[in-house]
């Protein structure tokens, strides 16, 4: 089952994490302090990202889908960004940018 993907761009990211929790009711599964978090529900894939030139703007798009092989981007008609990818690849991915950050693979099992 797909779930939709928004990534978001936050001036602060602390206070982003406390309203995110209130509103999906439930805590990020990744933290990199300072700089990202992400929170998977049932119907939702969310990761927001601390960004002093760009908060409050729409960062992509995006599909968590088991059934995607590989990584991949593609624009629509409105020059919006949407990406695709299984969460085992989106957890590779995290891990690539961000080593240190604490991401259980327990937590892909949804």
């Amino acid at each position: 089952m797909q779930k939709l993907h928004l990534a978001l761009s936050v001036r602060n990211l602390e206070k982003s994490i406390i309203e995110y929790n209130q509103r999906l009711g439930c805590r990020p599964i990744a933290i990199k302090k300072g700089r990202y978090a992400l929170w998977r529900t049932d119907i939702l894939n969310l990761s927001i990202t601390q960004s002093f030139d760009d908060p409050g703007n729409l960062r992509h798009l995006g599909f968590e889908d088991p059934d995607v092989l590989k990584i991949f981007s593609e624009k629509d008609i409105d020059g919006f960004e949407w990406e695709y990818f299984s969460a085992e690849q989106q957890r590779q991915e995290i891990l690539k940018y961000y080593p240190d950050i604490h991401y259980p693979e327990i937590s892909i099992s949804k």
